[in-house]
């Protein structure tokens, strides 16, 4: 069982209880995957770039990604039916954690001028960040790094409310800006 899986069943599922008081224990959110998702709309012309993005994916998610299609032909954005437009992975379980636990203590720090992320969720529980360089991965050899790739990041929670969401991820160690910070185990 990974550290962060520990320490969510051990701190969080209490703290989460105690601050909104459920009646089921069933009914404390938990996290339920992350979604990475990479567009690659201007990259799709160079076959090799495409594959670029899809190693550069599984070595920072730890499975193999899938290529996502367009669905039908617009010509205003010169886009054909069938021409692959982004690379985006599920991760749940064991990975979910470990990749979240390198993403809050190694990957945020590395944000160039990082002062927290918004604590702005979708309004059904889930929270997105946008991340503008993938080169702030460790993974990430820098030397094969051919074009700088953005990619959003997707929080998917069991909670109903964006405060439970907020903290949910705020006791796993999600740094969000004015908020205090929890103390990492």
């Amino acid at each position: 069982m990974s550290r962060l899986k520990k320490r969510y069943h051990a701190e969080v599922k209490p703290a989460l209880q105690k601050k909104f008081a459920y009646q089921n224990p069933m009914q404390i959110p938990g996290l339920l995957k992350i979604v990475i998702n990479m567009g690659i709309a201007e990259a799709s012309k160079d076959k090799n770039t495409i594959q670029d993005c899809v190693k550069e994916m599984s070595m920072l998610s730890g499975q193999k990604p899938i290529v996502t299609r367009a669905r039908k032909a617009i010509s205003n954005f010169k886009l054909r039916e069938n021409q692959p437009i982004g690379v985006k992975v599920t991760i749940r379980g064991v990975r979910m954690f470990d990749f979240l636990d390198r993403f809050v203590n190694i990957v945020c720090p590395r944000i160039r001028d990082f002062r927290g992320l918004p604590s702005k969720c979708d309004g059904m529980g889930n929270f997105t960040v946008g991340i503008d360089d993938q080169q702030i991965f460790p993974e990430v050899n820098l030397d094969e790094v051919k074009r700088a790739q953005g990619m959003h990041i997707t929080f998917v929670t069991s909670a109903k409310t964006d405060e439970e969401c907020v903290e949910l991820l705020r006791l796993l160690g999600v740094p969000f800006k004015n908020l205090p910070v929890s103390v990492a185990a």
